[in-house]
């Protein structure tokens, strides 16, 4: 009996060790397999035999330990070392290596699955998919590209789909004004040739501009109109030496002198609602009709007054005001007003421009300038103009605003940081109106002042060329269009117990008896680790390791086949013991 027991004892030992062979084998047959989890198998005894339970001791007795004999070994657990394995770069952004614990999400035949082999790629629909087909899952985002979090999705990364237009509603502008420059006190003065006022006496800005029975009319003399019915006029002057886009004027029949004041009023850009600045002597922004005193009788001159600052300086040449493509019968050049203020655009400013988009993706210009306009003990105020020539109506002024900085050049007060512009007759929605965002502004003493649009929240229509995810999955699209959005996120589940996972093949893992529920989340929350793009995680098996697990059970299959063939032996020698 005791030699028949032997023989199954070396069996199990056989069985066991040609299990753990089989582990040691598949390890090493995956030693290079993408994101492979190597295994071992551990034993236990089977069951033992008892011959003697021991006896306690007592006052003439030691006691006496058990005696009991084992009946073999066999297979306690083949366990999973669910460790991290190396991440190798590949450079392919589809390429995704879990830097910590964690499995993506995949969908496949009904059934959601879990994997660490990030070897994915976009299949024709340019969904995010497996080697073996399955979808990768994550979440989508809004219309405004916010990951929204919840529900699980396929993940489509649409390359060369269009993106459509979106109109430009906020815009976020930095920089430095300089609080030791000058405050702006002088502008400029543009004064026309001295025409003859009709009828004598100056003409009131009601009168035509034609001699006639009308009334009163503007003309070089009484019987020698300046204009004539069907003029176009052009206006094409600069500001602050940068072009300010040409207005046309086309004189009517009954085309008054004022009509004509606010042309150039509104084809300069200047802004009459600013308030008066309370500078002894600084003039007031408009456009008037003036007799001086050195001029001859009954004759006036437009008097065009700009806004405050050097970079609001006014200059119209002669090719900036044309009459149907020749010299218009106007000049306008520096002078002194009436009140004897002269010409002196003057003070610290700044000017910059940036492009916003409507809501079909027409590229729109705005202009910025910002001047100085007073200086206290508690600190300091600047005036900005925004201005557009592609305002769709002749009026190319958009709107003003300030801008006050406490005695540390902080930003503590904005007006007027909204502006509109018309869109009239484009097809676009009308008006587009914008938010100037002057946070991050400051007014500290520097050389020059400085001031630059930094982002928009606008674009045209693009294509999808590239994308990237980051650490924490997300996907993000680069659009030709030069706009970057969120795509979609990448989910990662946890478990509570990995190792209880069943392995279904092909580096897919499901839900066991043992695992615990799967917590699923975007990377990084969760206790999941991060998504390193472009590069796979490795195989964790360790070949000189398993070299030696191998001849431990190898040694220890052939101890077994010992007992086995010496057991054999003994029964040989006991048969032949009746002959």
């Amino acid at each position: 009996m005791a030699l028949t027991s032997a023989l199954f004892t070396g069996l199990s030992g056989l069985d066991v060790n040609q299990t753990r062979l089989n582990v040691v084998g598949n390890n090493i047959a995956n030693a290079n397999t993408v994101a492979f989890k190597s295994s071992r198998a551990l034993f236990k005894p089977q069951f033992y035999q008892t011959d003697g339970t021991g006896t306690p001791p007592s006052s003439d007795f030691g006691g006496s330990n058990p005696s009991q004999r084992g009946l073999g070994a066999v297979v306690a657990t083949i366990e999973k070392d669910f460790t991290q394995g190396s991440l190798d770069p590949t450079g392919k952004p589809t390429d995704l290596g879990i830097d910590g614990d964690g499995f993506f999400v995949v969908q496949g035949s009904g059934n959601q699955k879990y994997t660490r082999d990030g070897s994915f790629s976009l299949n024709a629909s340019n969904q995010l998919v497996t080697s073996g087909g399955d979808f990768v899952q994550g979440y989508g985002v809004d219309g405004n590209g916010n990951v929204v979090p919840g529900a699980l999705k396929n993940l489509t990364i649409p390359l060369g789909a269009s993106a459509s237009a979106r109109a430009t509603t906020a815009v976020t502008m930095e920089g430095n004004l300089n609080a030791d420059g000058p405050v702006a006190t002088g502008a400029s003065i543009l004064l026309s040739d001295a025409v003859t006022v009709a009828g004598g006496g100056a003409a009131p800005t009601s009168a035509t501009l034609l001699a006639g029975a009308s009334g009163v009319a503007l003309a070089s003399a009484p019987a020698t109109p300046v204009f004539s019915v069907g003029q176009v006029l052009t206006l094409d002057g600069t500001r602050g030496g940068r072009d300010i886009g040409p207005a046309t004027f086309t004189v009517g029949a009954t085309s008054t002198v004022g009509d004509l004041m606010t042309f150039f009023q509104q084809g300069l850009g200047i802004d009459t609602t600013v308030p008066p600045s309370g500078i002894p002597g600084a003039p007031t922004p408009g456009v008037s009709l003036e007799s001086h005193a050195t001029d001859p009788a009954n004759s006036a001159r437009l008097t065009i007054t700009g806004n405050l600052g050097l970079e609001n300086a006014l200059e119209v040449t002669g090719s900036g005001f044309t009459s149907a493509g020749g010299p218009a019968p106007l000049t306008l050049t520096d002078g002194t007003n009436a009140a004897g203020v002269t010409s002196n655009p003057a003070g610290e400013s700044v000017a910059t421009s940036f492009v916003a988009y409507d809501s079909l993706g027409t590229p729109v210009t705005v202009n910025v300038t910002a001047a100085l306009e007073s200086k206290s003990d508690s600190g300091n105020t600047w005036r900005f103009y925004a201005t557009s020539a592609d305002d769709t109506d002749t009026d190319v002024v958009l709107g003003n605003g300030t801008l006050t900085f406490d005695s540390a050049g902080k930003l503590v007060s904005t007006t007027g940081a909204s502006i509109s512009i018309d869109r009239n007759n484009t097809g676009a929605a009308t008006p587009l109106t914008m938010n100037l965002d002057f946070g991050a502004m400051t007014s500290l003493t520097s050389h020059e002042s400085d001031l630059v649009e930094t982002q928009q929240d606008g674009s045209p229509i693009g294509t999808l060329t590239s994308f990237s995810i980051g650490a924490d999955g997300t996907i993000t699209g680069a659009f030709s269009n030069g706009l970057s959005r969120r795509l979609g996120q990448v989910a990662m589940a946890t478990f509570s117990n990995p190792e209880g996972l069943e392995d279904k093949g092909g580096n897919m893992y499901a839900t066991g008896a043992d695992s615990g529920v799967a917590v699923i989340g975007g990377p990084g929350s969760n206790g999941a680790g991060l998504i390193r793009a472009g590069s796979l995680e490795q195989s964790n098996v360790d070949i000189s390791k398993e070299f030696v697990n191998m001849i431990v059970a190898s040694t220890g299959f052939t101890a077994s086949s010992r007992v086995i063939s010496t057991s054999d032996q003994l029964l040989t020698e006991l048969l032949n013991t009746s002959r």
